[in-house]
């Protein structure tokens, strides 16, 4: 086990691995798998200051834990590496060639469109399986049944169960990497028995969202499963490994092992989407300091993204969290990307993207910058949907000839003339978030909103 030689500053979390028995009163205990802060660098450069998620702090060995790393941008993580998608049967063949007993892949049916083929090596052969959809499961011997291809591939990895061989070892295909194997490696991965799924607290485009408990702290759960939401699974967690601020909805891990059904973990945020929280509180409860307050948060949140070249695509109330002690997190990171990356702009919501976004699929800082400008008007004005008076079919034209909503009852005029700013039509003439923030500073700091 070797030391770490370059010291990690204040605030880098790491994972332990392996277990670790206090030696003092002065030493931080912990398991395989717990995920640690870093506090401060000692003397001894075998030993951290470390606390644990509950608070408690204490001295930890180095060479016990690892650095918790976001999970390279780029990489193109597969749950499911050995799908080669719709491949012929001469072509899945050819791949699983020399032979080799227990090779296997899955591919698209050609013969049977929208069913799959499970190919596997065995002994100078390759066998065909067709899997079969049956009553919205997925089946070949029609008498064990699976929810994805997953649970189906870890079935007969385990267990050869009537084929001609179990499942030993995947042909992955071209380029891609196991995304277990990386978010292991990268320090992300939790353990389903440390998990205890409470009670669903909402519904998403994944799954159920659950409330949980992990290791006595309570946490957000997103529940996905079946394979066609896997893949963004996979490139929503991907994403938020990447990213750490306050005003940012943290990851706590990701859980791929029962069952081969999928768990994103975040931080819990006990008040619920900002959205609903502006319209169940209302103006007799939320102050202008509060208002101010959340759009700073916001702000703050999107000026980190920016800083680091990210895009949202998807800002608005309802993508906003907030906390036990009422703080607001930019949350829904499933349409985020680098700046480069383009975006199907099929499933969009119209009244908070930008023209040229829908027009053009050009997704900026910018675009976010008038989803921003949507999002302020949308606290001010205590929840209400964006252009309530006109037909989705007619908000862009409207909007490209100029039109822009009314300020919300009991706005600032100071606050107002920002979300102009952020509408502007063309987007080099918005503000960045930097810019944004500063103003809201200095409104705060003039007490203008009162």
């Amino acid at each position: 086990m070797s030391v770490v030689q370059t010291p990690w500053p204040a605030g880098t979390e790491c994972v332990a691995n392996y277990d670790f028995q206090r030696r003092t009163d002065q030493d931080l205990p912990f398991t395989k798998g717990e995920v640690l802060t870093i506090v401060a660098v000692t003397r001894d450069p075998n030993w951290y200051k470390a606390k644990n998620k509950v608070g408690q702090v204490g001295f930890i060995p180095a060479n016990y834990v690892k650095k918790r790393e976001g999970v390279k941008a780029g990489t193109k993580l597969s749950l499911m590496p050995w799908f080669h998608g719709k491949i012929t049967r001469e072509q899945a063949e050819r791949l699983l060639y020399p032979p080799e007993t227990g090779l296997f892949l899955v591919r698209e049916s050609t013969n049977y469109p929208g069913d799959y083929t499970l190919c596997v090596s065995c002994e100078g052969k390759v066998e065909h399986y067709r899997i079969i959809y049956k009553d919205s499961k997925l089946t070949i011997d029609e008498e064990a049944y699976f929810d994805n291809l997953m649970q189906l591939v870890e079935h007969y990895t385990n267990d050869a169960d009537g084929l001609c061989t179990r499942l030993m070892k995947p042909k992955l295909m071209e380029g891609t990497v196991a995304a277990q194997d990386e978010f292991s490696r990268s320090g992300w991965t939790l353990k389903m028995k440390d998990l205890t799924l409470l009670q669903t607290i909402g519904r998403g485009e994944f799954g159920d969202v659950m409330l949980g408990d992990y290791r006595g702290s309570k946490v957000a759960v997103k529940c996905i499963k079946n394979d066609a939401t896997a893949q963004a699974f996979v490139a929503e967690a991907l994403v938020m490994t990447q990213l750490r601020h306050k005003n940012l909805v943290q990851l706590l891990g990701v859980i791929v092992e029962d069952k081969s059904s999928l768990f994103i973990v975040t931080e819990f945020m006990a008040k619920g989407s900002l959205v609903d929280y502006l319209r169940s509180r209302g103006r007799s409860v939320l102050g202008g300091e509060c208002l101010l307050k959340f759009s700073l948060d916001v702000s703050e949140g999107m000026e980190y993204l920016e800083a680091n070249n990210f895009v949202h695509r998807d800002l608005a109330a309802r993508n906003v969290l907030v906390s036990e002690d009422n703080i607001a997190k930019v949350s829904d990171f499933g349409l985020t990307k680098e700046a480069s990356a383009t975006q199907d702009t099929g499933k969009l919501p119209v009244k908070w993207t930008a023209p040229e976004a829908l027009r053009e699929k050009l997704f900026s800082t910018k675009s976010d910058v008038w989803s921003f400008g949507i999002l302020l008007w949308e606290i001010y004005s205590f929840g209400r949907v964006p252009y309530p008076r006109i037909a989705l079919k007619d908000v862009v034209p409207r909007v490209e000839r100029g039109y822009k909503m009314d300020a919300p009852d009991g706005c600032p005029a100071i606050v107002y003339e920002l979300m102009k700013q952020c509408w502007h039509l063309d987007p080099n003439q918005r503000p960045s978030f930097r810019k944004l923030r500063e103003q809201l500073e200095h409104i705060k700091a003039k007490e203008l909103y009162q």
